[in-house]
């Protein structure tokens, strides 16, 4: 069994920042550390854990994480509190 996971991390600026990795608890402190100057997390640390899911399958993480990044702010927050009838409701308005 393998472990993949999609996370998202809240900025300082208050901005989402949604990943995929294999090693949650290292990826977390290669963020928090800034090991790499161009990427758009290192002028907005601290940075904080907001969500994350375990996957098995790594093709299951990226497809959950491509369709994470495609939500809007209030959908990823009611993922945070798992609130999947809000997360429904938001989907319906965007279809219409």
């Amino acid at each position: 069994m393998h472990n993949y996971f999609v996370y998202i991390l809240e900025c300082s600026d208050k901005s989402y920042y949604t990943g995929v990795t294999n090693d949650l608890e290292v990826r977390l402190l290669q963020h928090e550390n800034g090991d790499d100057p161009l990427s758009y997390k290192y002028f907005r640390r601290p940075l904080t854990l907001r969500y994350w899911q375990r996957f098995d399958y790594i093709e299951h993480a990226i497809e959950f994480e491509k369709q994470v990044k495609g939500w809007s702010r209030k959908k990823k927050e009611a993922l945070f509190n798992e609130d999947w009838n809000e997360i429904k409701r938001l989907s319906n308005l965007k279809k219409k």
